[in-house]
């Protein structure tokens, strides 16, 4: 069992087996997101999103034989990849990154020198037709990363009422035709039409939005908004956030990397109120020693991935990183 920082050491002779074949998911942001962690040999380290192990892989080459790394997911896929890692510095957990503090408690780990989470999806669960994460593939309505829990995105359709899904493809998917959109999935319940496949899902959202893009499937962002709905992205992060805060040491490094304009706009507020925590008004007789100590300082402007890996990775395109440092203060 993991310990503090001031247990026995952990023998590392032992190397990771990730190869290509069971790490097809290009990484994005890979060595600008562990350059980011500023990682000590012997520090401990929370992989919150260990998807097929990228991060995983590097920041382990670069631990000491007393550096530690935990890795979670709540996707079984990417478990049984992190379970197959045979290095002793390292474990794998199945758990929602939101129950970060839980997951460390059970290893006896009270903090730690960083925390990376790399937000959204991974390339093979889009890829992965059963899954029902893509228009691109004719599979079961599913979506959900946790397939071991929750109702899959073919369930709650029996059951959500137009305006509550117009309202969710509108506010997760920023999809302009969310009214029409809603509008035509449910008459087609109503018609007696169950909507159990990705292909269904994407044939009914296309009659309903005009060809305006013709480099975008109409489905884009109704499949987005469904996916982050059902498995609650934005309110897991809104969850982790806050819970980094006392787990970090002084000095230890919070990386996010985020795909989503929404998570994106969170992280940054985030961080921008940890660092001023100044709510006062700016007339209120208070001096400036008197208030708040930030508790996170942000490190650099956010970094997005250079020309180059976009062309190698289409998918990174809309990547956002943003680091953040933990201060002294408690």
């Amino acid at each position: 069992m993991m310990t503090g920082a001031h247990s026995a050491p952990i023998s590392a002779s032992v190397s990771v087996p990730l190869s290509e074949q069971t790490a097809p998911h290009i990484t994005v942001l890979l060595h600008e997101a562990v350059d980011a962690l500023a990682l000590k040999a012997d520090g401990i380290y929370v992989d919150g999103t260990f998807g097929r192990g990228g991060h995983s892989r590097l920041i382990l080459s670069r631990l000491g034989d007393k550096g530690r790394l935990i890795a979670m997911d709540r996707d079984m896929a990417a478990v049984a990849v992190g379970q197959s890692v045979t290095d002793e510095r390292f474990k794998m957990v199945h758990r929602h990154f939101s129950e970060i503090e839980e997951a460390l408690a059970d290893l006896g780990v009270s903090q730690v020198d960083g925390i990376l989470l790399d937000l959204g999806i991974s390339s093979p669960q889009i890829d992965e037709a059963e899954r029902g994460f893509s228009f691109r593939f004719d599979g079961p309505l599913d979506m959900r990363m946790d397939q071991t829990k929750g109702k899959t995105v073919a369930e709650w359709l029996t059951t959500v009422s137009e305006k509550q899904l117009g309202e969710v493809i509108k506010h997760y998917g920023e999809e302009r035709f969310a009214k029409q959109v809603a509008r035509a999935i449910i008459k087609e319940r109503e018609d007696g039409h169950a909507i159990t496949t990705t292909g269904q899902l994407a044939k009914v959202v296309a009659s309903a939005i005009p060809k305006i893009d013709p480099g975008q499937n109409p489905a884009t962002r109704t499949f987005q908004a469904l996916r982050i709905f059902i498995n609650q992205e934005l309110e897991e992060l809104s969850l982790i956030l806050p819970k980094c805060l006392p787990l970090l040491r002084a000095g230890g490094r919070l990386v996010v990397i985020s795909f989503h304009s929404l998570e994106d706009r969170m992280v940054k507020r985030f961080i921008q109120s940890e660092e001023s925590r100044d709510d006062l008004p700016s007339r209120f007789p208070i001096k400036a020693k008197d208030l708040p100590q930030p508790r996170l300082m942000s490190i650099g402007r956010a970094i997005k991935p250079s020309e180059a890996e976009v062309k190698n990775n289409v998918r990174a395109r809309s990547a956002v990183m943003r680091v953040a440092e933990r201060t002294a203060v408690l």
